[in-house]
């Protein structure tokens, strides 16, 4: 058995894969290794979410787990397209790599979060940077949550619903 995990690649640690004969379908193969333990998203219509993210092994990994939990995903490479996607499609949260080319995570989520129509989406910052002084970064850059990288697919999963779960309590909590 293999594992996979997302980190700067595919790495050997994280999850069981099970052996999967290459005429088996691809879909089937991740609903019978994902669908059943990942939290869905809350009721009502699939939150969209953004997977912005250079790596094409963790965006692959990441939005496929999102989609198989029952998320819409729209991905990006950059921080620029990032931040064009962000103003255009409106998703409810973004799973924000810090070290994209171009205009990194840090920028991509300050000007967002400055920016009247887009300030409200979720931002989580997804990177390999897993010192506590990154996790404050994040915080001071207006990220609303911290994601290391490696990470488990069902908790990144579990990250997303609880960050979604804790923005709709939030939303729900009258003002003082």
């Amino acid at each position: 058995l293999g594992q996979t995990c997302l980190s700067r690649g595919v790495h050997s640690r994280c999850i069981p894969r099970p052996h999967v004969s290459h005429s088996r379908d691809h879909t089937t193969v991740m609903n019978s290794i994902f669908l059943n333990d990942a939290a869905g998203p809350p009721a009502g219509e699939a939150p969209l979410v953004m997977v912005a993210e250079d790596n094409p092994d963790n965006r692959m990994i990441a939005s496929t787990m999102l989609r198989h939990s029952g998320y819409r995903v729209i991905e990006a490479t950059t921080g620029a397209e990032a931040m064009r996607l962000a103003r255009l499609e409106k998703p409810v949260l973004i799973l924000m790599d810090v070290g994209m080319p171009d205009i990194d995570g840090w920028t991509a989520t300050r000007t967002l979060k400055s920016d009247p129509e887009t300030q409200h989406i979720i931002i989580l910052a997804f990177t390999a940077h897993a010192l506590p002084a990154d996790r404050e970064h994040a915080l001071r850059a207006g990220c609303d949550g911290y994601l290391a990288k490696p990470v488990a697919p069902l908790r990144l999963v579990r990250e997303v619903q609880l960050a979604l779960s804790a923005a709709t309590s939030r939303a729900a909590t009258p003002a003082d």
